[in-house]
C-alpha cells in the first residue's frame, strides 16, 4: 500500500491503494447524493415515528397517526358490504327455489358463494370441489343427505354429526367389528363387492347377502341403494367417500366411519349461506326440488 498523495494528473488526493500502477482516486461523493441519503435518513426516522414500525414483544408500535392496514381493509370491506347491502337482503330474503337466475340477486349470490366457499370450505372439499378421502365430491350427482337446493342449504347451515347444532345432520354406523365376527365381516365385504360391480367371491356373497339383510339393510336398503332420510350412502355404484377396494370396505365395515362437518350457521350470515347453496347447487351435480305429495 503507497503513502496517500496527490495525483499528478488530476491534482486529486488518492486513497493509497495502487494496482498495477494504478492508483485511486479520493473524489468525494456529490453534494446531490450525499443530502439526498441524509434526506432518506430522515424520513425513515420520521416514517418509523408517525408508522407503525418498531417490533415490541407482543405488538409494535402504533405510531402518531394511528394507521392500521387492517382497519383500511376493514374500511374498505364495510364500504363493499354497504354497497351491496340491499342485494344481500335480498338474497337473505329469496326462496331460492323460485329465485329468477337473471336476477342481481341471484348473479350476486353465485359471485359470492365463490368467495365464501373458497374461504371456508376449500379446505376440507378442495379448491375446485372434487373433495378428497372422507371429503364428499360436490361436483357429482351422488348425495349422501340430498342435492337440491334446500337440502344443501340445511347442511351447510347445520352442518353433520357435530355436537355444536342440536339440528346437525346425524347418523352412526356401529363398528361391527364389536359385534360380528371377522368371517361375517368378510362375507359382507364379498357382497357388497358383488353388489357394486367388481371381482368378488361368490360363495362367501351368498353367505354375506343374509348377514346383510340382518345388519345393514334398515340402513343401506334391501338392494344397497342407500337412504338419504338417514345419510346412508348408495352401495351399488361407483362412488366412494373413504374407498371402495376389499381391504378399505373391510375396515369400514370393522371400525365405521364418522365424518364431521361444522356448522355453518352461526358463522356466516343468511346471505352468505345462501350463497354458497347456490354456488355448490351449480357446480354439476345440484338436483331440482322433490316434488310435493
Amino acid at each position: 500500500m503507497a503513502d496517500n498523495k496527490k495525483d499528478d494528473v488530476t491534482g486529486v488526493e488518492t486513497t493509497g491503494h495502487e494496482w498495477d500502477g494504478i492508483r485511486e482516486l479520493n473524489n468525494p461523493l456529490p453534494r446531490w447524493w450525499l443530502w439526498l441519503f441524509y434526506a432518506t435518513i430522515v424520513y425513515g426516522l420520521l416514517y418509523t415515528i408517525a408508522y407503525p414500525a418498531w417490533p415490541m414483544v407482543n405488538r409494535a408500535t402504533g405510531g402518531l397517526l394511528g394507521y392500521s392496514t387492517r382497519g383500511e381493509v376493514a374500511e374498505e370491506i364495510a364500504r363493499v358490504e354497504a354497497q351491496n347491502a340491499e342485494v344481500a337482503a335480498q338474497l337473505a330474503a329469496a326462496d331460492l327455489n323460485t329465485l329468477d337466475p337473471s336476477s342481481p340477486a341471484h348473479s350476486y349470490g353465485i359471485a359470492g358463494g365463490a368467495a365464501v366457499f373458497r374461504a371456508n370450505c376449500s379446505q376440507c372439499h378442495g379448491a375446485g370441489a372434487a373433495g378428497a378421502r372422507g371429503y364428499p365430491n360436490l361436483l357429482d350427482d351422488d348425495w349422501l343427505w340430498g342435492g337440491d337446493l334446500n337440502s344443501i342449504e340445511y347442511t351447510v347451515r347445520h352442518g353433520i354429526r357435530n355436537e355444536a347444532d342440536p339440528d346437525a345432520r346425524y347418523s352412526q354406523m356401529p363398528a361391527f367389528g364389536e359385534i360380528l365376527s371377522t368371517g361375517e365381516i368378510a362375507a359382507i365385504t364379498e357382497y357388497v363387492l358383488e353388489i357394486s360391480g367388481q371381482e368378488y367371491d361368490a360363495g362367501m356373497a351368498d353367505t354375506g347377502a343374509e348377514l346383510f339383510a340382518d345388519n345393514c339393510a334398515a340402513c343401506h336398503g334391501d338392494d344397497g341403494t342407500g337412504d338419504r332420510m338417514q345419510g346412508a350412502p348408495n352401495l351399488t355404484d361407483a362412488i366412494w367417500l373413504y374407498g371402495g377396494d376389499r381391504d378399505t370396505i373391510t375396515e369400514t365395515i370393522h371400525d365405521a366411519r364418522f365424518g364431521v362437518m361444522p356448522p355453518w350457521g352461526p358463522r356466516l350470515s343468511d346471505a352468505e349461506i345462501k350463497a354458497v347453496t347456490l354456488y355448490v347447487h351449480g357446480l354439476g351435480g345440484g338436483e331440482a326440488a322433490p316434488e310435493e305429495e
